[in-house]
């Protein structure tokens, strides 16, 4: 929370409430010494413990209402014994318009105005000053403490617009972040087509040339082993490439772009299976899905010699699932218990995975292999999705 530009505002009126009470106080035991004055010794004692009740307020911290009574209780002592005492009432009808809760603060400072009045009129006799007095100063603290309130909502308002006006200008800046790191990971990729992945292919067709015009040269064995590498470098950097690349939904639903992976999966028998009520993800957190699913059903291709492969896509209250599951050959344990390190492909699934606040779990053996995503679902961050959902 950051500080309220009426702070100081406040912080003024507290210092001339305080200042108001001292002074009052000092009146009432100054005019306690005079020769004149009944009961010195208990009024001094009486405005001692007063001020020390007051200024001790700051540390009562819950326990206000017994502290405003006790602070009562001695005004009322020393009402009957110095008439000047009548006067901290101004001070206490501010605490108790400001500390009570309506109409207790309201019928608290009737009182209060009531008893400053008889003492007046039992000590010094009646009189018109000693009643309006007392009662002008009542309405002018009811007043203020209706102004004050007043200030307080609209400064506390005020306060939420401006949290609310930092939140959004933060949640800003961390998407024209995000935009900024998927704008730089294209322009890398598209760097890496023209450059790298143009020269491979070039290198492989020149020397599938070369193979071709010459079968019987010498070096002929060389010339396939360095085209093949050069195929398989190429494989290598066009998979970097669509790494790199944000994720290509193309207007399509999540369940849709996870459909057309499978249906890429070559060799391997595959299905989508979605579960739960299809909504509308965060950006990146589909982007992640998209990527993640990429992944495993290219390590299933190429490593698993698996036949069958299932993804499965859940949507529950509070979170997503995805979970790649194939019948392969399993992942080496030396390669699982080395996790998070122990394979690129993983760790780089997991590290993508922990970037958008979800949890990455793999379970393997011989037979059975399961990748298991899951990413929370905050309140008010997705909503119905209304595309179709493949089966």
């Amino acid at each position: 929370m950051h500080s309220s530009p009426l702070t100081p505002v406040f912080t003024a009126l507290r210092l001339g409430l305080h200042v108001l009470v001292t002074a009052l106080a000092a009146v009432t035991a100054v005019r306690a010494l005079l020769p004149e004055a009944d009961h010195p010794i208990p009024v001094l004692v009486l405005v001692a413990a007063f001020l020390v009740t007051y200024f001790a307020g700051a540390q009562v911290g819950r326990a206000i209402v017994p502290w405003l009574g006790l602070l009562t209780l001695l005004w009322l002592c020393l009402v009957p014994l110095a008439p000047d005492a009548g006067y901290l009432a101004f001070g206490l009808f501010f605490l108790y318009l400001h500390l009570l809760p309506r109409p207790w603060s309201l019928l608290a400072v009737i009182a209060a105005t009531a008893v400053a009045v008889a003492g007046f009129g039992f000590q010094r006799g009646w009189s018109v000053g000693g009643v309006i007095g007392p009662v002008i100063g009542a309405a002018v603290a009811v007043g203020i403490a209706l102004g004050y309130q007043a200030l307080f909502r609209e400064s506390a308002e005020r306060q939420r617009l401006i949290d609310e006006l930092i939140s959004t200008r933060e949640t800003l800046a961390e998407k024209e972040r995000t935009a900024g790191k998927l704008a730089e990971r294209e322009r890398l990729a598209q760097e890496i087509h023209d450059t790298v992945a143009q020269g491979l292919s070039s290198i492989q067709l020149l020397l599938h040339a070369a193979e071709q015009s010459s079968p019987e040269h010498p070096a002929l064995q060389q010339i396939r082993l360095a085209r093949e590498t050069a195929a398989e470098n190429l494989a290598e950097t066009r998979r970097l490439i669509a790494e790199l690349a944000p994720a290509a939904l193309d207007g399509q639903s999540l369940a849709q772009a996870l459909e057309r992976i499978c249906h890429r999966a070559e060799g391997v028998t595959s299905q989508l299976v979605v579960e739960g009520t299809p909504e509308r993800l965060p950006m990146p957190v589909e982007a992640a899905l998209v990527r993640i699913a990429q992944g495993a059903v290219s390590n299933v291709v190429r490593h698993a010699h698996a036949d069958r492969l299932r993804l499965t896509l859940t949507y529950s209250d509070d979170e997503v699932f995805l979970d790649v599951v194939d019948n392969g050959v399993g992942i080496e344990p030396a390669v699982l218990a080395a996790a998070p390190t122990g394979s690129f492909g993983l760790a780089a699934m997991r590290s993508r995975v922990e970037q958008q606040g979800g949890t990455f779990a793999v379970e393997s053996e011989p037979g059975h292999t399961a990748v298991t995503v899951s990413f929370p679902l905050e309140q008010g961050a997705v909503q119905q999705d209304s595309a179709e959902v493949g089966a």
